[in-house]
């Protein structure tokens, strides 16, 4: 009876992974994760900013048509809807869109036309 426990904790040991190794791969996964978070953090505020530069190039375009064909400028986006824009565009950002002076802009900081 005591050789045949012996052969069955022998085969137990032999199954599965030690401490030490599932350590290892928990701290390798840690490591990519801290490298790839910030990674990604920071191309999404970057396609914000490009998605809301294009919405401003956009806006900007629907602008002037606007001032061609009435003679004037338009107080709101909404005002360009549906004639010049298909839909009001949003910041990805939360901002607002701003018609009222020369060219439109957005409320968050960095997001404006060159």
């Amino acid at each position: 009876m005591f050789r045949n426990e012996g052969i069955i904790m022998e085969k137990y040991k032999k199954e599965g992974f030690t401490a030490i190794e599932l350590m290892v791969v928990v701290a390798i996964i840690a490591i990519l994760a801290a490298i790839a978070i910030p990674n990604f953090i920071s191309s999404r505020q970057i396609s914000y900013k490009n998605t809301c530069i294009a919405n401003l190039k956009q806006i900007e375009g629907a602008l002037a048509l606007y001032a061609l064909d009435l003679n004037g400028t338009a107080s709101a986006v909404g005002d360009l809807v549906p004639t010049y824009l298909n839909s009001v565009p949003s910041c990805p950002a939360d901002g607002t869109y701003d018609v009222s002076g020369p060219r439109p802009t957005c409320s968050v900081s960095g997001h404006e036309l060159s």
